[in-house]
């Protein structure tokens, strides 16, 4: 198995994630180091990297050197970004941290950079037509695309360190020094001409550190039930509100907000305002957040070679068969389940009449339902349960990802974990909890009848007469223990459908 690992030298922090890579264009981060370097500190006076902030740079990378060789890493992908872009002493510096640390560093173009965020939100998120914003220590990119296409890229020489520096007036409150940064970037995004003629259907995609601590603090303040930050959605109306409460505190009391880094507790407030300009000047209504970016998109053009030229087609199919691989589940097994469950979805439709919408949650649902067996045997549905939730899915909302938790958990499990579910309330719907009780009826059935995982149960045809269903079953040999097992479920079918079940 290969393992590779991303060094990314930014403005603000220093990064280095390393992934196994696992067959079949797939992958897994298994470990990360972050340190605060401020790389573009100080920079905008005379365009020289400063000695403090390089000597902290190569002693970071000098701890990134010792992780790499532990790891036996296979390839190192080393890129810098805008502060070593604009460097007159970028040489020098390279020179340096190549001789001291052994690493070979990529100064990335404008495009490049651009791109490989695009790759990395690309891949991980279905949102078909997006701005993506991704707000460094010393720029900020914008990347629009649609149908899977780059439209336009726009690169604007600010970040939370220039802005912080270029705004850091002692006679001005926090909040009249926010105010300042928004009308300025305002001001900026308004020379953009492609950035006024948006369709209303775009969506606004954050990534970098900053949008990932406003997602923590939003999630803190909402008491959100789900450990996840990535595909989080914060409504302008919640921006607002976190905003107004950051901007009148100074950087000391902004260290003590739960959710907020503590090493970008005095360029938050910038960060904000920026993001606050651009929600006033597009009129966007909601922000999702980006878990994976720039080092993300490197991953995935290294484990899948032709997401340079196309991403993936599949998003949500390619990510849990990921932690398929990852976690040695029966793949035949459980793909066979999944044909099953969607077989007698679209043949029970006219008792269940769920949207379409569901359809997802059942595949996500079957196709992980004995991830669970990884922990242990016994009681794997509720481990399985647990799994989904913190898989950390690409693809897929956290509602459905709750759902399809529900519906495993549901499969073999003999009561309903009623605790469990009015701890995600807030994240659903009541029409919700009908459905995966028919849904986990239909996975239960579906498991059953590839019980020796042999899948000789090939298709399904049922027929709805009086108050029974009957479901006719095409095989082949021998298919009493998977009928007898699929039985087992009468009652719980029954409860669910209001009708009985026969299986021939």
């Amino acid at each position: 198995m290969e393992r590779i690992a991303v060094i990314d030298l930014g403005s603000n922090s220093a990064r280095l994630v390393i992934a196994n890579i696992l067959p079949n264009g797939h992958f897994v981060v298994f470990d990360e180091l972050k340190e605060s370097v401020r790389l573009g500190q100080d920079m905008e006076r005379d365009g020289f990297l400063k000695p403090a902030r390089v000597a902290q740079a190569v002693k970071t990378l000098k701890m990134f050197r010792k992780l790499c060789d532990s790891y036996n890493v296979d390839k190192v992908y080393a890129i810098a970004t805008n502060a070593v872009r604009r460097a007159k002493n970028q040489k020098s510096f390279l020179e340096e941290i190549n001789s001291v640390c052994g690493f070979k560093f990529k100064v990335l173009t404008e495009e490049e950079e651009a791109l490989h965020i695009y790759h990395g939100v690309i891949n991980s998120l279905d949102v078909p037509k997006a701005v993506i914003v991704d707000i460094s220590g010393s720029s900020t990119q914008l990347i629009h695309y649609n149908r899977r296409n780059v439209l336009n890229r726009e690169n604007l020489p600010f970040g939370t360190i220039t802005l912080s520096d270029l705004f850091n007036d002692p006679n001005l409150t926090p909040q009249q020094q926010s105010k300042m940064i928004e009308t300025y970037v305002h001001d900026q995004f308004s020379q953009i001409a492609w950035l006024k003629e948006i369709d209303p259907d775009v969506q606004f995609v954050g990534v970098g550190g900053s949008f990932r601590n406003l997602a923590k603090i939003c999630k803190r303040m909402k008491r959100y039930p789900l450990d996840m930050v990535h595909n989080y959605n914060i409504s302008s109306d919640d921006f607002n509100s976190i905003y107004d409460m950051v901007k009148v505190l100074d950087a000391d009391k902004r260290t003590k907000i739960k959710g907020l880094s503590v090493e970008r507790a005095d360029i938050f407030s910038s960060a904000l305002a920026c993001i606050k300009g651009f929600f006033d000047f597009t009129g966007f209504k909601n922000l999702v957040v980006s878990g994976s970016g720039i080092r993300e998109g490197i991953i995935f053009n290294h484990a899948v070679p032709t997401t340079v030229e196309k991403p993936i087609s599949d998003v949500l199919g390619h990510s849990v068969y990921t932690m398929m691989h990852y976690f040695d589940v029966n793949i035949p097994h459980a793909e066979h389940v999944c044909n099953l469950s969607i077989q007698l979805y679209k043949q029970l439709r006219v008792l269940h009449k769920l949207p379409r919408q569901y359809v997802k949650v059942l595949r996500v649902a079957a196709l992980l339902h004995d991830a669970g067996m990884r922990i242990k045997f016994y009681d794997h549905p509720k481990h399985s349960f647990y799994f989904i939730l913190n898989s950390n899915l690409y693809g897929i909302t956290h509602r459905d990802l709750v759902l399809a938790a529900f519906v495993a958990y549901c499969h073999r499990m003999d009561e309903f974990p009623a605790g469990e579910w009015n701890k995600f309330k807030e994240l659903l719907r009541e029409e919700d909890l009908v459905a995966v009780m028919k849904l986990g009826v239909i996975l239960r059935i579906a498991e059953s009848l590839d019980r020796p995982m042999s899948g000789a149960v090939k298709t399904l045809n049922c027929d709805v007469l009086g108050d029974s269903v009957i479901m006719k079953t095409e095989v082949e040999g021998d298919c009493s223990l998977e009928i007898k097992d699929a039985l087992t479920a009468g009652a719980e079918f029954a409860r669910a459908y209001k009708k009985n079940l026969e299986i021939l």
